[in-house]
Order: structure tokens, then sequence, then C-alpha cells
């Protein structure tokens, strides 16, 4: 199948594997801006078929993830409402606020459901006139125009029932805020393929300059983020920093045009807070005051809900690529997808649910933990301890590849 199969052919991620063993001669730590790469670089161990002096630190591109704690409680606060259908997509409904989420909102009595576009909301509110429906508007740049537009149709049809509680945030400033932090590591970026399908190149080019670090636009299959890293290796060899395209096929330097337009008449430029990392100046949108009317928050008084993040939960430290999610105490353990501590754990593109799901086998505590329930059998049963260690299984095309970039350790398939 084109654009599946295509991108993750082993011979040629066989090919990119030696092009960056081949080019790498000092250590390298690159930020990935995307919760969905984060996904497949850890599904495919990419990261550790890499040479060792390259790194990967994932960075804050869950857009579910980076949903602060207070947006959260608003969002609950306005769902337990009686006559409001609260709307969402349903990777929200289990990322925890203070003390409950959405399913406990609904479970409660709550009118809470799950669609697949913010216009399957309005049409919810086409056919309930005599309730309020609002639908949960997050993420970055990439899920912004349908949200925007669905409040463009609401005002032009004249449906008043219909609101957005806005969490929308955006990448360059979030990269500025990285760089500037005084604990930063990060010597180049992979920038996400789809916000710059929206936005284009333009905004990336001044902060390539400004912090000299290479910024590479790559997409979210195996070899995607193979040519990706290829491309940002050299670059940094070479002692250069700047912008480079590696998503051509998707992503033009001048974005959408039209889904620009959109947002730049809906949306307008706000300070924002990150779940986990704090404000961010001018790093969010809000509605405009064309549209204030549809505002949520506005609309049912909720902007006064402050709220602080629980101390047990690291995940903000995991968003700013300051700690991979098995350095976290609590992973897999008090923190889990069915007890989750912070969003990290529960959303599809959160690195603490990658980490969980394809990587926690072979973490030491989990290998330390297995070697002593197998003594214990063992001692139990006067059979010898099995061997401990967990059986390497590939869990991507890359990984098969044999030569001389042989994985350090693959990961086994959960």
């Amino acid at each position: 199948m084109k654009y599946i199969d295509e991108f993750q052919d082993p011979d040629l991620a066989r090919r990119l594997l030696d092009d960056i063993h081949a080019a790498v001669t000092r250590p390298w730590a690159l930020m990935e801006v995307c919760g969905g790469q984060t996904h497949t670089i850890i599904r495919h161990g990419i990261d550790q078929l890499l040479p060792d002096q390259v790194e990967l630190i994932h960075g804050p591109g869950c857009p579910v993830c980076v949903t602060p704690l207070e947006v959260i409680d608003k969002a609950l606060e306005i769902a337990s409402r009686p006559g409001v259908i609260f709307c969402s997509f349903g990777d929200m409904l289990r990322v925890p606020g203070t003390g409950r989420d959405l399913f406990q909102v609904r479970s409660e009595g709550g009118d809470v459901r799950v669609v697949y576009s913010p216009l399957d909301a309005l049409k919810i509110a086409q056919q309930n006139p005599d309730r309020e429906v609002v639908f949960f508007g997050i993420g970055f740049e990439t899920t912004a125009p349908p949200n925007a537009m669905t409040v463009y149709q609401a005002r032009k049809l004249g449906i008043r029932n219909f609101s957005l509680l806005v969490s929308h945030v955006l990448v360059p400033p979030a990269i500025e805020a990285i760089m500037r932090s005084p604990n930063c590591r990060v010597q180049a970026f992979l920038a996400a393929g789809h916000v710059c399908s929206v936005m284009g190149t333009g905004e990336y080019p001044e902060l390539a300059e400004r912090f000299r670090v290479p910024i590479v636009v790559t997409g979210f299959e195996p070899l995607d983020i193979l040519e990706g890293v290829r491309r940002t290796v050299l670059q940094l060899e070479r002692g250069e920093h700047t912008v480079d395209n590696a998503y051509a096929r998707a992503v033009r330097p001048e974005g959408n045009p039209a889904a620009r337009a959109m947002l730049a008449d809906v949306f307008e430029v706000t300070d924002r807070a990150w779940r986990g990392i704090g404000v961010i100046p001018a790093s969010g949108w809000r509605l405009s005051e064309r549209y204030r009317e549809y505002d949520a928050e506005h609309r049912f008084s909720v902007s006064g809900i402050r709220t602080l993040e629980p101390a047990e939960c690291r995940s903000g430290e995991v968003l700013q690529g300051l700690l991979k999610p098995h350095e976290c105490e609590a992973f897999g353990t008090v923190c889990t997808p069915r007890t989750p501590l912070g969003a990290t754990m529960v959303s599809s593109e959160g690195a603490c649910a990658a980490y969980y799901l394809y990587r926690r086998l072979d973490l030491p505590a989990a290998a330390a933990s297995k070697t002593a329930a197998a003594a214990e059998h063992a001692g139990a049963s006067g059979t010898p301890a099995p061997d401990s260690t967990p059986v390497p299984t590939a869990t991507a095309t890359a990984t098969a590849a044999p030569g001389p970039h042989a994985p350090r350790e693959a990961s086994p398939v959960v």
C-alpha cells in the first residue's frame, strides 16, 4: 500500500541507518516535537538502532498531554452542568483532572459524547436547540482549522447553542521556550510534518538562526524518522543550522493558505499554559473578539478556575525532555494506563504510554522485578530459575535489518 509499505521498507531502512552510522563522529541530542513521532520511534525501536552518539529526546508534542489541568477541570465543570451536551474526541475522556475525568462525569449522569469531528458537535447542536452543546477544542496547529471552521459555520448559520472550549497551542513558541531553558540539551529538532502542512515552514528559519539549531521537518513513518535523523546529523556534523523539509510530499513552504486564512479570522494569539510546563507567552490561540460569544469558558463563567499539578506526577519533566518516562519513580507502578497520574500515560501520543506499551518489559526495573520473581519461584519449586532476560523481538521491519547498525537491544512486543 502506498505510503505504508514504502515507508517501512527494511532495505531502505538499512541504507539510511548505514548513512547515519557513517556520518556520526560525536554525540548529538535531537528532539522530536510530535507525539506521533515519539510512538513511531519507540514502537519500532528506532532509538535503539541509531548509533550510541545519537540521542532522541521526546518533546512536548502530544496535544492531549500539554492541555493544562485547569482546562481539564473547566471541561469537567461544564460537562457536569444540567442541560449541557459535552462533546470531545475519545482520547480526552480518560485524561485525569483534579480527582476525576470525563468518563466519571458521564457515569454520574453527565451527557458526555465522543465525536469524530467538531462538525458532528455542531450537528448535535442543531438537533438539540434547547440544550447547550460544547466541543472540547484542543491541539496544535493541526487540529485548529476544523475547529475554526466549525465556529465560523455556527456563526454563519446562526446556531447560538454551540460553543468551543479552546486549548490550542503553537509549536514555534514551545521550541523557543525549550531553547531558553537553562537545562536545555537539545541541539536539533525534528519538526512535525502535519503542523507544517497547515502553517508552512516560514516561522522556523528565524528560530534555527537565532539558536543555531537545525530544524528538519519530517513525517511519521519509520523511514520518515530515519531520513529526518540522517539530514539532521549531517547538518550537525557540518556545523550548519538551517530548516530542511524532508516531508515535501505533504508540506509546502507556504502551508495551506485557506486554512491559515480561516485561523487568522477565527482565532487570535494569546499566552497559554502548558500542562506540567507553565505559561509560555504567545503560545496559544483563543477565539477572536468577533467570535467571542462562542467561547465556552466565558459563556459558562469558568475562567476563574485555578489548579495545582499533583506533586507525584513528573510529566512536565517528560514533556520538556528532561526525563525519560521510565526514569519516573511512579512509572508502571503507581502510574499506569488504568491509574494514570498524568496525561502522558493516557494519550495515544503520550511518551509514557509509548514506553508502557512497547518498552516496559526491557527496562531495568522490570528486569530486576522479573529476576526476583523467578528466583522466588525457583526457591519454592526447587527448580532452576529461568533466564530472566526478555527475548528480543523485532518491532518493525527496520529492526530486522542486519549489518553494522544492529540494535543495542530490540524491544519485545507487548
